[in-house]
């Protein structure tokens, strides 16, 4: 059953598995099929759900998963345009795409501001950290390409945000990290950190003993970041900032989208779909997969009805649930992603994962130490 008022933030389409890099910490376990979403399966898409009465105002749509700018531009373009129509004109809709950038060109750069979409680059920081990890399948680095495509997204007046994958490696260059994003005039900056997920079973950064390097680093960038009048903004940052300001907040005030049922619709390149975490969408569940159904035969209010997805649902319920009796920090964060407990902790019904205590509690942690040491009487967060 879809709870009454229920609306989709996201709807997350995977218009193909392929990825021209081959990032050593990637989760994705089929990056290498050239498989493309037809325009029926992107049409039905939207088609499902707005039939279960999940449109609200406004919609994200995000093209992730992959490299999307893969599938060609014209492909990509008639997908767009499916959806489009399928939503309908009382429902804003906001195109996304996630990119490595290196096949960004002036034709690209047209069409992204002829479509309004908002761009995301995956930037790892400096060449020597980013060419670490995201090389190509014969090992050259993809530093120098990706920075010619944000080079081209600026000089076409698009923004662009970034989202950078921290490894160890990075821990011990944190001004070197700075400087980089400072020298692009990139306004906000995301942090991942390398996670237990999918295909990457392993995290250079799951010893209890990197925690110490882990925020050393966090703290040496808030300063930059605030030494700069946060002229570089970083997500995590205002999140943090955002929630220690506002720390009388109800013990239930805070959400995430990641635990609540058809908040996120994420649907692959062949029409299966799921609800919850994205990548549950590729990881296998025992014997079976976390898929849903499929976008061109099963209804939302189908898969909302059956056993899968209540015992799924029944499942993550339970992992928030221990996180609110167990964990101080649930306050901030609602009680942590799936994916992650199920990853990490083999179970949904689990608490704490490394990925809360190094996104969550050392983020917050750090931040409240940090604003303690402020020497302004206000901390101001640019627009």
């Amino acid at each position: 059953m879809i709870p009454g008022g229920t609306t989709v933030d996201l709807l997350i389409l995977q218009p193909t598995p392929f990825c021209n890099v081959d990032c050593d910490y990637c989760y994705l376990p089929d990056r290498a099929l050239r498989t493309k979403m037809r325009p029926e399966i992107a049409r039905a898409s939207a088609e499902r759900v707005k039939e279960a009465g999940l449109l609200g105002p406004s919609v994200s749509v995000v093209w992730h998963a992959g490299e999307p700018l893969t599938v060609g531009l014209p492909a990509l373009e008639e997908l767009f345009v499916e959806v489009n129509e399928a939503i309908g004109p009382s429902t804003k809709v906001t195109h996304h795409i996630q990119t490595n950038a290196m096949l960004i060109s002036r034709e690209w750069c047209d069409f992204f501001l002829r479509a309004s979409v908002r761009i995301g680059v995956s930037l790892d920081g400096p060449a020597f950290l980013h060419d670490a990890h995201r090389r190509t399948r014969s090992g050259r680095g993809t530093h120098e390409r990706a920075l010619r495509g944000a080079t081209l997204l600026a000089e076409s007046g698009i923004e662009f945000h970034t989202i950078s994958v921290l490894t160890e490696l990075s821990l011990d260059y944190p001004d070197e990290f700075y400087d980089f994003f400072r020298s692009l005039s990139v306004r906000l900056v995301g942090l991942n950190v390398e996670e237990i997920e999918g295909t990457n079973h392993r995290s250079s950064l799951q010893s209890f003993l990197i925690r110490p390097r882990y925020r050393k680093f966090l703290a040496r960038l808030f300063t930059r970041v605030h030494r700069d009048d946060f002229a570089v903004r970083v997500r995590e940052f205002d999140s943090a900032m955002s929630a220690v300001q506002g720390s009388e907040a109800p013990i239930d005030a805070a959400t995430d989208q990641q635990n609540q049922p058809w908040r996120i619709v994420s649907v692959d390149c062949s029409g299966r779909y799921t609800t919850f975490s994205p990548e549950l969408l590729g990881l296998a569940w025992g014997d079976d997969t976390f898929s849903l159904g499929n976008v061109l035969d099963t209804p939302i209010e189908a898969a909302a009805a059956s056993e899968k997805f209540r015992r799924l649902s029944g499942e993550i319920a339970a992992g928030v649930d221990a996180c609110k009796k167990e964990c101080e920090y649930f306050r901030y964060c609602g009680g942590g992603a799936p994916v992650n407990k199920y990853a990490e902790n083999g179970s949904f019904a689990s608490s704490e994962t490394m990925f809360c205590r190094l996104t969550r509690k050392d983020v917050l942690d750090v931040v409240a130490e940090e604003l303690v040491h402020v020497a302004r009487p206000r901390v101001r967060i640019s627009a």
